[in-house]
């Protein structure tokens, strides 16, 4: 009887393989392949833009309480003719003087939105990321103009304008003053901010 010859079988492995990846000469994990840079929030650095809203305010009272010393009630003062004048004004309401005639609920009401809005920057400046400097400018810049009208209604139950842009007597915007400047700007950037980088930040910690 002949004998019939063996097949030859296919040994399988079944031995763990490494969970890594290799690259010329290195070994990298595939678990350090996937996960995301974390990012880093403002925390302790927050200060630095604190600070910046503290100068807004300063410089805001500081002018706001020379217009009330130098400057009589609706009686302009021209500094550049024909565009502008330091007019004092006071303004019982919101923006354009929404509101202002409203009977005093108003002062507490804009008051109570203005500490809100206050307290939401002060923590959001620092979980704000680290790299996006120009979104805690706008933060910052928006918390010190807040809390400069803030001050002018609790102390005062009224705002004190003084800066009157206008051409002749044909056109008048509504007076205002520096912690309207700091609101608006700082709005104005933080819009910069989310239009034209707030998705490169997002496409490099996905990266």
């Amino acid at each position: 009887m002949l004998d019939t010859p063996e097949r030859p079988t296919n040994e399988v492995d079944h031995s763990p393989r490494p969970a890594h990846v290799t690259t010329g000469n290195s070994v990298t994990p595939k678990s350090r392949l996937t996960k995301t840079p974390k990012v880093l929030a403002n925390g302790s650095q927050a200060f630095v833009w604190y600070l910046l809203s503290i100068v807004i305010i300063i410089v805001d009272q500081w002018t706001k309480w020379l217009a009330e010393t130098k400057l009589n009630f609706l009686e302009p003062i021209p500094v550049i003719e024909p565009f502008l004048n330091w007019t004092l004004a006071y303004n019982y309401g919101a923006a354009f003087s929404f509101l202002a005639d409203a009977g005093g609920w108003q002062k507490w009401f804009f008051s109570g939105l203005a500490l809100v809005i206050a307290l939401f920057l002060v923590v959001y400046l620092i979980r704000a990321p680290r790299n996006a400097k120009l979104l805690s400018l706008g933060l910052a810049m928006v918390l010190g103009g807040a809390i400069g009208n803030l001050i002018d209604r609790v102390r005062l139950g009224k705002v004190v304008d003084f800066i009157h842009v206008h051409y002749a007597d044909v056109w008048h915007y509504p007076i205002f003053n520096i912690a309207d400047i700091a609101i608006c700007i700082g709005v104005a950037i933080i819009v910069i901010d989310m239009i034209f980088l707030e998705g490169k930040r997002e496409g490099k910690s996905k990266g």
